[in-house]
């Protein structure tokens, strides 16, 4: 599966199977997994962790992808590697003499994916490698916005895909005159002003958040979405709905899109 042309952030979990060592387990951070796989097999010479040097070969099974920043990717797999040591994990029973290293592994996934502050991000469950694949546990399943999916990460170059969620009313485009169309923005400036469609003030379009539907013309600044969309009892959404075409997205995944129509825009 594809990833859009953003800064991918990921934290994985190898499994190795070498007769002499099967059965251990490495969790790392990696802006490029496929990359990142190699230099482990090869070696500390190629970049590769001395703890999975020399005991080869290792399959990447698993990754977390979807981070907001490297910092935030960082935190977790320094909690997934120190579960005794972050306080939001040190409930966690410790590993028992009989359970396999990688099952306690995803026991410590399964808890912190249901805890702050990751609970709230738009992460993505990938499983590289399909064969090692574990359902979760009916009591430690990940928030249902939090996608469970199958195979390897690729690089996808080009524009952001369209989004084929809910269908948009040419109506409701009455309610904000000054861009049409997303199409229309290629021919504005990025520095142009524009009119926010919740506070009214003006925004330079190069700072604008906008719908992920390309017909529809909502822009506004990304505060004034957060507020519109937040609870009482929550700092920042998990999910947003666009107050013209009620397209549906998760807040993470808004914020990563336009930072590709932002980087989009600006190359014009």
């Amino acid at each position: 599966m594809a990833c859009d042309d953003i800064q991918f952030y990921g934290v994985y979990l190898l499994y190795c199977t070498n007769v002499k060592f099967k059965g251990r387990t490495y969790i790392g951070f990696t802006v490029d997994p496929n990359r990142r796989i190699k230099q482990h097999n090869k070696g500390m010479k190629s970049g590769g962790a001395w703890k999975t040097s020399n005991r080869g070969p290792w399959e990447m099974v698993l990754i977390i992808h979807g981070f907001p920043n490297d910092i935030s990717a960082l935190r977790f797999e320094w909690a997934w590697q120190h579960p005794d040591k972050s306080r939001r994990l040190r409930h966690i029973p410790k590993k028992k003499l009989s359970e396999k290293s990688f099952d306690y592994c995803l026991r410590i996934l399964s808890e912190m994916l249901r805890v702050g502050p990751w609970y709230r991000l738009a992460l993505t469950i990938r499983w590289i490698k399909q064969e090692y694949a574990q359902a979760f546990p009916i009591n430690g399943c990940p928030p249902i916005h939090m996608p469970i999916i199958f195979g390897p990460v690729t690089k996808k170059s080009g524009s952001v895909q369209e989004s084929s969620s809910s269908s948009y009313d040419n109506d409701s485009d009455s309610d904000c005159k000054q861009v049409s169309t997303r199409k229309d923005l290629d021919t504005e400036n990025v520095n142009t002003l524009q009119i926010c469609c919740i506070c009214n003030s003006t925004i330079p379009l190069a700072n604008a958040i906008f719908c992920i539907n390309h017909v529809c013309c909502f822009l506004a600044h990304i505060v004034c979405m957060a507020k519109l969309c937040v609870d009482k009892c929550e700092i920042i959404p998990v999910e947003i709905e666009c107050p013209f075409c009620q397209t549906r997205v998760l807040w993470g995944d808004l914020v990563n899109r336009n930072k590709i129509e932002s980087n989009r825009i600006q190359s014009l």
